[in-house]
């Protein structure tokens, strides 16, 4: 009888990590549901995952809205936020037009090393990562972006994207 005690907190332990190995993992390929065919609202239509802010990526991604992207979008737009470790902090996710997808990269945020990275991609829930270095804050395009002058868009900081990276920072502190 004596023991039973012992047996209590060894099996409570080991719910509790399962419980946090469960929380931490990331979202995999497996854990999309297969998409049933459907009429889409519009030619071309597509989906995105969506969210706004969400902890990490799991949680992003595992309760996105199922909807399709209106017709004047047509990449995916991430942002992720992480600490001077690399861990997210804050993850959002949308549809987005060319003009939203003019910058992606990382750029260092003011406070405690944090950095924010972003990146767009061209398809059917093509977001299911985010971006977390250079190497991967990409944009992600199946067509070619010429401008009128038959030259490639320049990447540069919108105007958009510095007032989020703002915003946020400003309501993290």
């Amino acid at each position: 009888m004596k023991s039973w005690p012992v047996t209590c907190v060894l099996l409570l332990s080991t719910v509790a990590k399962w419980i946090k190995d469960a929380e931490a993992r990331d979202f995999t390929a497996k854990d999309i549901v297969q998409l049933h065919p459907s009429t889409t609202p519009h030619p071309g239509g597509f989906k995105c995952f969506t969210c706004q802010e969400a902890r990490d990526n799991y949680e992003c991604n595992r309760w996105a809205p199922d909807r399709y992207c209106p017709k004047e979008t047509r990449y995916c737009y991430t942002l992720h936020v992480m600490d001077s470790d690399g861990n997210s902090l804050s993850v959002s996710k949308r549809c987005a037009s060319l003009h939203e997808c003019s910058f992606t990269g990382c750029a260092p945020l003011t406070i405690n090393g944090q950095q924010v990275c972003s990146s767009c991609c061209e398809g059917n829930i093509c977001n299911l990562w985010v971006p977390r270095n250079e190497s991967n804050a990409i944009f992600a395009s199946s067509s070619p972006l010429r401008s009128s002058s038959n030259k490639l868009e320049p990447a540069i900081l919108t105007f958009y994207n510095i007032i989020v990276i703002k915003l946020w920072t400003f309501v993290r502190d």
